[in-house]
C-alpha cells in the first residue's frame, strides 16, 4: 500500500479538523498536546479503544498526582471532547465522578462601596 491510499494518521486529523473549524494555532498546539498526552499516559492506546473511564482516570490523575489547576484540568477535558466529538465521531461515554482541580480562591481587586464604608467609619482623627 502506497502514501496514497494510507488512512492520515489520528494527530493530523486532529490538526485537519481544527483549521476547518477555525481554531487559533494556539488551541491547536494546546489540543494536540493534552491528546498526546492522554494517548501516552494509557500506554499509546488507540483512543478509539477507550472511553469514559480511561478519560476519568486521566482527569484524576492530572487534579491528584499533578496537581494542575482547574483551569488546566478544563483544558485538557475540552481537548478530550473535542478529540472524541469532532474526530473521531463516536460518543466518549459516561466519564462519572472525578476529583476537580481545586480553584484558587479569588480575592477582591478593589473594595465595594459598602466595604470602603465601612473602613471609613472605623476611622477616627482629623486631617
Amino acid at each position: 500500500m502506497d502514501a496514497h491510499n494510507k488512512p492520515p494518521k489520528l494527530m493530523d486529523r486532529v490538526k485537519a479538523t481544527m483549521r476547518v473549524k477555525r481554531y487559533s494555532p494556539r488551541t491547536e498546539n494546546t489540543y494536540c498536546y493534552w491528546v498526546r498526552y492522554f494517548i501516552r499516559f494509557h500506554g499509546l492506546r488507540h483512543p478509539a479503544n477507550m472511553g469514559g473511564s480511561e478519560v476519568r482516570a486521566f482527569l484524576e490523575h492530572l487534579a491528584v498526582e499533578r496537581q494542575v489547576a482547574a483551569a488546566t484540568q478544563n483544558q485538557a477535558l475540552n481537548a478530550i471532547v473535542f478529540l472524541y466529538r469532532h474526530v473521531l465521531e463516536q460518543p466518549l461515554g459516561e466519564i462519572g465522578e472525578f476529583s476537580r482541580a481545586k480553584r484558587p480562591r479569588r480575592l477582591p481587586v478593589a473594595l465595594s462601596h459598602e466595604e470602603v464604608m465601612r473602613v471609613l467609619g472605623h476611622l477616627s482623627g482629623s486631617m
